[in-house]
């Protein structure tokens, strides 16, 4: 009996109850983004979705081609990485755009036959540590968590805790050793794949500088549906390491430093520590100021402005938001619409995989196709950027309802016991105006309603079924209350500013250049030879997408596109983005 009681106990602290672990503070006072079976999408960001998720079961991604023969693979190997990375945009697709996924539940099942003694992927190490198995244990960790929270399957929570027991917990005490000093790297190489590189403190590195950290995110996501004093101590060390190196003088890889940052993020949403909140907004801002492309894309690693990768991208968008959603700075509200629409819009290809681009800015006026796409890690990851995006068109906190994007959409709440729906129509960023329809309504309500008002908005005017409405304005949102019933129409009518802006990477990129601007949308030229601009200029809209430069004739077109073939390298795609300002 006494055994028993002792092993019991084990359990308790291993894998622990969660109210005696955790205070999460997102049921306290902040907004929350509506869960998935309440919000649908319609527009350019459901083609954008359905044509990823076609690409999600395609044949390189369907269970036959996901899972690696580990016995015969080569010491480049992420473990872990693409298994998890499929599982995790196919659930958060099939969750976002309600289809069912053709082979996940296949993927599922085949996980365990392919998994060592130890429960988890690749080989078993006794006195050394591959910082790329756990990057790609990171990924799987995720998309596990994600299938868990959506089908609360017994056997999946196993793996997880597996995973946990056997792979991340014996790993304590070492993540504080992590190899953070520059000059033990090898400077200035790596693959767009990643490559293992040397052996320093027991540590197997990679030249995704960094990578440990993807892991963190990982694990704190594990931490937050099964929570332990164990894994908590774990996730503490990791934290502070992740702190403690100069992402700038090791030249980290963005993508882990940003992946990083949300499982920060994710942690404070658990412990409420607001030093964790202050840090990550500290370096996020770094991430902002040197290792930022012109059309707000990424350099893949700081201070190496060679090429830009989509899973950063995705990293920097879902950071923003959730940074908006704790802080409430507005700031961050417009980065999410600037990523969204000249850097996820821009690196998703015609067959909705996601590729990588080049760094314009510190020697080259162009964007231009670096990749036409990264199907070994991006493509997987532009399944969770565009489920979030969808997602993150309606938040909520108490009986206010926020709307931080605006796209073709439905959405269903529930304030003071009464459940409605708000259909949403507009043709935004093209268009000047959002449509609102309360629907499912049984009797009337009083609620809020705030709408986001970016800087690049001006003349702001809500209507309330043809009447002209009074509203307050404060930290980027016009604040509209009224009672509402079945039917009732507002409409939210504004001006887009356009014109120059200047450069956003003023480190890299060269000095006397500025970009051209239509709202969030950043614009480029394609011509013979390159334009440059006078501090006056003004641009006008055209029909549709189309823009132009006043009094002049110069046709210019957004970074944006849906998904053109022609935006690729065999086609010698490159628009010209930076503009030299001459005023002579």
């Amino acid at each position: 009996m006494n055994k028993i009681i002792l092993c019991l106990f084990a359990v308790f602290l291993l894998f622990g109850s969660s109210s005696a672990q955790k205070k999460n503070i997102t049921n306290i006072n902040l907004p929350r983004p509506i869960e998935f079976p309440d919000m649908s999408v319609g527009g350019e960001l459901l083609i954008r979705a359905m044509k990823n998720f076609d690409r999600l079961e395609s044949e390189i991604y369907q269970p036959e081609n996901v899972f690696i023969d580990y016995k015969h693979s080569t010491p480049d190997v992420w473990a872990g990485d693409k298994e998890g990375r499929i599982i995790l945009g196919l659930v958060l697709e099939a969750r976002a755009t309600h289809r069912t996924p053709l082979y996940l539940e296949k993927i599922i099942q085949m996980l365990p036959k392919r998994m060592n003694a130890k429960g988890y992927l690749g080989q078993i190490y006794k006195n050394t540590i591959d910082e790329q198995q756990l990057s790609g244990h990171g990924w799987l960790l995720r998309g596990l968590c994600e299938y868990y929270e959506w089908k609360k399957d017994p056997e999946v929570k196993k793996y997880i805790i597996n995973i946990i027991k056997n792979l991340a917990l014996p790993t304590k005490g070492f993540h504080k050793n992590y190899p953070i000093d520059p000059e033990n790297r090898i400077k200035n190489t790596g693959e767009m794949t990643g490559t293992s590189q040397n052996l320093v403190n027991g540590w197997n590195l990679s030249s995704d500088v960094g990578c440990d950290f993807i892991f963190m995110d990982g694990v704190v996501h594990a931490y937050s549906l099964f929570p332990s004093l164990k894994l908590k101590t774990l996730i503490d060390e990791m934290i502070t390491r992740f702190f403690e190196m100069d992402v700038v003088a090791i030249k980290a890889q963005t993508h882990a430093t940003l992946t990083g940052l949300r499982a920060v993020l994710r942690y404070y949403a658990i412990t409420g520590d607001k030093e964790l909140l202050k840090k990550v907004v500290e370096r996020y801002q770094l991430y902002r100021d040197l290792a930022i492309t012109e059309n707000y894309e990424n350099y893949n690693w700081f201070e190496r402005p060679e090429w830009t990768e989509p899973c950063a991208i995705i990293d920097s968008y879902l950071l923003s938001v959730q940074l908006w959603q704790y802080t409430q700075n507005q700031d961050y509200v417009e980065d999410a619409q600037h990523i969204y629409y000249n850097a996820i819009c821009h690196t998703q290809r015609s067959n909705g995989g996601f590729g990588c681009d080049n760094c314009p800015g510190p020697i080259d006026n162009f964007i231009k196709v670096n990749a036409d796409e990264a199907y070994w890690c991006c493509t997987m990851r532009g399944g969770e950027g565009l489920a979030r995006a969808i997602q993150y068109n309606y938040f909520q906190n108490a009986d206010t309802i926020i709307v931080p994007s605006f796209n073709t959409s439905k959405a269903t709440f529930k304030i003071n016991g009464k459940n409605f729906a708000i259909e949403q129509e507009t043709q935004y960023p093209f268009a000047n105006k959002v449509n609102f329809r309360i629907d499912n309504l049984k009797r009337n309500i009083k609620f809020t309603l705030k709408l986001f008002v970016p800087g690049w908005i001006k003349n702001v005017i809500i209507y309330k079924n043809g009447n002209r409405c009074d509203f307050t304005n404060r930290n980027g949102f016009v604040i509209y209350t009224s009672s509402f019933q079945t039917g009732d129409n507002i409409e939210f009518s504004f001006d887009m500013n356009s014109g120059i802006e200047s450069i956003m990477n003023s480190k890299h990129s060269r000095p006397g250049y500025v970009r051209l601007f239509y709202g969030p949308l950043l614009l480029g030229y394609v011509g013979d030879k390159e334009l440059s601009v006078k501090n006056d200029t003004k641009i006008i809209k055209t029909k549709g997408s189309g823009f132009s430069i006043k009094d002049e004739q110069v046709i210019l077109s957004p970074v944006y596109h849906l998904m053109d073939s022609k935006v690729c390298q065999n086609a010698g795609y490159k628009k010209q983005i930076l503009f030299k300002l001459n005023n002579n």
